[in-house]
């Protein structure tokens, strides 16, 4: 498959002379800095095909949604929000007197233009087309001079094209004649859907807790990216991190502390509820995990017989893992799972709960697939489809379950033989709590050290052996927790690698390429700067700005 790309005789240095209204102004648009396929964006669209036209953004443009639904009107509300942080511009949306002429934004339901891409041979977007997921998340962009126009078949299709034109609003603006600021689009057309259904990260709010104002940062990054999952690991052994009403000194007890002994912190079910609907508003998923049975000391705190041997453990601290489990042979801890299991599922709408079952070390090999088995049968009648680290597929798992493959490339041989999905997360590759290198302040590396080419240079449909294609559900970036505490921290893991993930879930492997990728990357700086996001200014990438913090430059 290979993207087609029509690129037109202009050059950026002659002027484009587009005539509007406005106040009886002329206004002179100068040719974009760059052509639309030059824009840097992340990730990379399906199809580019540019043209000689230009599209000037400016006071007196405005914006049309179809219709009055409030799926329209939270996408016009959100398109406002965005250009108004970049641009300073606070454009109106279905203004009743439009001024005559003015360039606008038109967001559609419709895409006819992609349903015909395939009578005109376009191979890449015919394969698309044969998944209703990922046709669910396709848009086409176009680029005119008098109008830009969104188009997709759902809310979700609608919002990802949102962010791409997001990214190719440019970082300055030049003047008109009117001396009225203009940002001026390159024009063409974008055709764009995305290659796997699932492209997520993973926040471990359990060994550090982060409040809801950071996890809202965070999704609110994820969003620009295209990521449409985030995963929660809500406990482990140092804290509980979610109310639960039938057990409350899950949080009470097991939630007060962190690593390193600070005090922890919890999610009330009103904190929850609100962090999922902040995040179905970005047309993310959360998805919350509840490890069992290992990674469950403060649980068994808080309700020692959870753990079967008649003792009370102390609050734990540290970052050893495999020490803790459950008693898989007491019905009433399966009556405790199914509470819990029951009430977060009630408040997550998502199609996913994650159960762990990873380390369990000192969990009997019997007990351990008992265990999962009765576990994973609690979260399908509570409705949910049961993920669980690649561990799982030891116990009697089948296609009904997804594995997220994390070390073990025989049990994602396994969970193939069983007709399971498996969600590519190699901590070799995908972990964002890896250090970049030897001297980095945050991270471990115990899978290795992790620099930006290094995430971005992997093929997820041959790295794990023997997962075909169709079995891979997706990828996912899980950042844990153990060295990290604060938002800055956070994204000094995650960026600038999490853009490349969701670029390698996101699109066709024909268009991945690294001296392509790392180039547009350069451009992400200045969002970057923009949102005052703390990122690792790796040595390995030619950035568009000047370093402002000299303790975030890399050197590898």
């Amino acid at each position: 498959m290979k993207n087609i790309l029509f690129k037109p005789t202009i050059t950026a240095a002659i002027a484009l002379l587009l005539t509007c209204s406005c106040q009886d102004k002329s206004i002179v648009v100068q040719a974009p800095e760059m052509e639309l396929s030059q824009a840097g964006l992340i990730p990379r669209p399906l199809e580019i095909t540019e043209n000689e036209q230009a599209f000037a953004l400016y006071k007196d443009s405005y914006i049309l949604v179809a219709d009055s639904s409030e799926a329209m009107k939270n996408l016009g509300r959100f398109t406002v929000e965005k250009i108004f942080q970049k641009t300073g511009l606070l454009l109106k949306v279905n203004p009743k007197n439009p001024h005559k002429g003015a360039p606008k934004i038109k967001i559609l339901w419709e895409v006819p233009t992609l349903k015909s891409a395939i009578h005109e041979g376009n191979k890449n977007l015919s394969a698309y087309l044969k998944n209703p997921y990922e046709v669910s998340e396709a848009y086409t962009l176009s680029v005119g001079e008098q109008e830009v126009v969104l188009q997709g078949v759902s809310a979700a299709g609608l919002f990802r094209g949102i962010q791409t034109l997001r990214q190719l609003i440019p970082e300055k603006a030049s003047v008109g004649l009117a001396q009225d600021p203009l940002w001026v689009l390159a024009g063409g057309y974008i055709s764009d859907a995305p290659y796997y259904a699932y492209r997520g990260a993973m926040l471990d709010v359990a060994r550090h807790f982060f409040n809801t104002s950071e996890v809202k940062r965070f999704i609110d990054q994820l969003a620009y990216y295209k990521i449409n999952t985030l995963h929660l690991h809500l406990t482990d052994d140092q804290g509980w991190r979610i109310a639960i009403d039938a057990w409350p000194k899950l949080t009470a007890v097991g939630g007060s502390k962190e690593v390193g002994g600070g005090l922890g912190g919890y999610y009330s079910k009103e904190q929850y509820i609100d962090l999922v609907a902040y995040a179905a508003k970005h047309f993310i998923s959360i998805v919350p995990e509840v490890d069992m049975p290992g990674h469950t000391n403060a649980a068994s705190v808080a309700y020692p017989f959870l753990n079967g041997n008649g003792k009370t453990p102390a609050l734990y601290t540290g970052t050893e893992v495999g020490f803790s489990t459950w008693d898989a042979n007491n019905e009433k801890v399966y009556d405790f799972v199914t509470d819990v299991v029951g009430e977060i599922a009630a408040m997550s709408p998502g199609p996913y709960f994650h159960l762990g079952g990873d380390e369990s070390h000192v969990t009997e090999k019997m007990d351990y697939i008992t265990f999962i088995d009765r576990v994973s049968e609690i979260v399908k009648q509570a409705g949910k489809t049961p993920i669980g680290w690649d561990e799982i597929v030891t116990a009697h798992t089948d296609e009904t379950a997804v594995a997220q493959f994390w070390a073990s490339e025989e049990n994602a041989a396994i969970a193939v033989q069983k007709g399971m999905k498996v969600l590519l997360s190699p901590a070799k590759k995908a972990y964002l709590d890896m250090q970049y290198q030897e001297d980095s302040p945050y991270g471990l590396h115990w899978a290795g050290y992790v620099p930006v080419d290094t995430a971005y240079m992997w093929t997820p449909e041959t790295y794990a052996k023997g997962v075909p294609k169709e079995l891979i559900l997706g990828i996912e970036a899980p950042l844990w927790s153990e060295t990290v505490s604060n938002s800055d921290e956070i994204e000094f893991m995650a960026f600038p690698r999490l853009p490349g993930y969701a670029e390698l879930a996101w699109t066709t492997p024909a268009l991945r390429s690294w001296d392509h990728y790392k180039a547009r990357l350069a451009k992400q700086s200045h969002f970057f700067d923009r949102y005052q996001i703390n990122y690792y200014r790796s040595a390995k990438i030619d950035w568009e700005t000047t370093v402002s913090d000299p303790k975030t430059l890399g050197k590898d």
